[in-house]
């Protein structure tokens, strides 16, 4: 997706760019922020601004020489941290403390960004714990976490948090405009993509597309009790995506249906609970006949309703 203004990320970056240029940063800071909803930008932005040697209320300059080799991702000062796999291990963690207690080859800061730091293994973050309490001079850290609660407490309590007002449904629509274009509101299905950032990129590939069919055929399969051709070959990721979306399917109809009765709505209740949980049962045991749990779902809701 195309780089564009995304005004949430651009407020609290300028928040962190006002104490930047009155000297008031910190040395480590935990940013909150899903990846959906523009952490990675958020993160990448508040590196810029650290490492620009012309550094405006709005972040980095863009122009200077630190703010180009940023751009090429050749800034010698700047270190990004991924999961390798499924974690950030320790080996990871120690080479950039390492790296850490160079001197900077820009003569200006030194600047790392942990991307998903919730997936620090015990032993990397007992690595980094002495280098977020001692980085030492003109080094700063920059944790991003999409769930930052899963963080160990004595690393999440060593950062400054970076306050993010997330936007409201609004918002994301004027924005999806603005960007993309689309007047449509697609903000139905941001549970199922994990955010505005990652609904836009959904548009531009295609595949929001996809999740309209399954909306449609989920509509037609309850209102019909036999289950659409559309919802029995599907891969792993699209099942999961799937049964997000009778989730939801299910949750508008308790909005929209306000005339039903009160046995009914708590067994729709109950019935979207259950989805749920198999859900989150099939991220961990993806193989099952799709096509009869499906089914199952359509003769529970019929037994509900009929």
């Amino acid at each position: 997706m195309a780089k564009n203004s995304i005004p949430w990320v651009d407020t609290a970056l300028s928040q962190f760019s006002d104490k930047l240029t009155h000297q008031l940063h910190g040395h480590a800071y935990l940013i909150g922020l899903d990846k959906g909803y523009g952490g990675d930008e958020l993160a990448l932005g508040m590196a810029k601004a650290l490492l620009c040697q012309k550094a405006t209320p709005r972040g980095g300059c863009g122009f200077c020489k630190a703010c180009l080799l940023f751009k090429a991702n050749n800034h010698p000062d700047f270190y990004r941290i991924e999961a390798d796999g499924h974690q950030i291990k320790v080996d990871q963690v120690r080479e950039l403390c390492r790296q850490l207690t160079a001197t900077a080859q820009q003569g200006g800061r030194r600047v790392a960004v942990l991307f998903n730091s919730e997936r620090l293994n015990l032993a990397a973050a007992n690595a980094l714990l002495k280098t977020l309490e001692e980085p030492g001079k003109e080094t700063v850290l920059l944790l991003q976490s999409d769930t930052p609660s899963r963080l160990m407490a004595t690393i999440s309590s060593r950062c400054q948090r970076v306050k993010v007002l997330l936007p409201t449904l609004q918002v994301i629509r004027t924005w999806l405009m603005n960007t993309l274009g689309i007047e449509q509101d697609a903000t139905w299905c941001l549970p199922v993509v994990g955010g505005p950032i990652a609904l836009a990129q959904s548009i531009q590939t295609g595949d929001y597309d996809a999740l309209l069919r399954f909306r449609k055929a989920w509509a037609q399969s309850l209102a019909s009790g036999r289950l659409s051709t559309e919802l029995m070959a599907l891969d792993d990721p699209q099942v999961l995506d799937a049964i997000t979306i009778l989730y939801l399917v299910l949750k508008q109809k308790l909005v929209k249906q306000t005339d039903l009765d009160a046995i009914v709505r708590m067994k729709i209740v109950d019935l979207s609970a259950d989805i749920m949980q198999q859900y989150h049962q099939l991220k961990l045991m993806p193989n099952i006949n799709v096509s009869a749990l499906f089914s199952s779902y359509i003769d529970d809701y019929q037994q509900i309703v009929k």
